[in-house]
């Protein structure tokens, strides 16, 4: 019997137990389940599309995100693939900047686990994180 515990050890369960992969709409989605709170970026901030001031504003609110978070931007590809991409990473939510985000200043919040879609406002992203990641 080995009694050792070490953070390699640790972290292998850790990943060997977040990793799922499912079928949706006909297609293999590999998702790493960290529980939030494990998870090394908490959210990832997506312009729907590269023009009409949606890349700016994304700039913004990551920049004032990861003031209290750890984010990540990203704006390469169809909006489906970068989704992809952060639940490979196993980042929990996924923040969408559209054509509603310029004129009312919300934000589509996705859910990597549940796949649910909310509207919350962009002034109030980081304390709506906060509250999903603590509970």
């Amino acid at each position: 019997m080995e009694t050792s515990a070490g953070a390699d050890r640790t972290a292998l369960v850790v990943m060997v137990d977040a990793y799922n992969e499912e079928d949706v709409e006909g297609e293999k989605r590999v998702v790493m389940r960290f529980h939030p709170a494990l998870a090394p970026l908490k959210a990832a901030v997506f312009p729907l599309v590269n023009k009409d001031g949606m890349p700016e504003l994304a700039r913004r609110i990551f920049d004032d995100l990861r003031k209290s978070h750890n984010a990540f931007y990203d704006d390469g590809g169809s909006i489906g693939r970068r989704y992809r991409r952060q639940d490979e990473a196993g980042t929990p939510f996924g923040i969408t900047i559209d054509g509603q985000s310029t004129q009312d200043g919300t934000v589509t919040v996705r859910d990597r686990d549940t796949l649910k879609q909310e509207r919350v406002a962009a002034d109030r992203l980081a304390g709506y994180l906060t509250g999903k990641l603590q509970g």
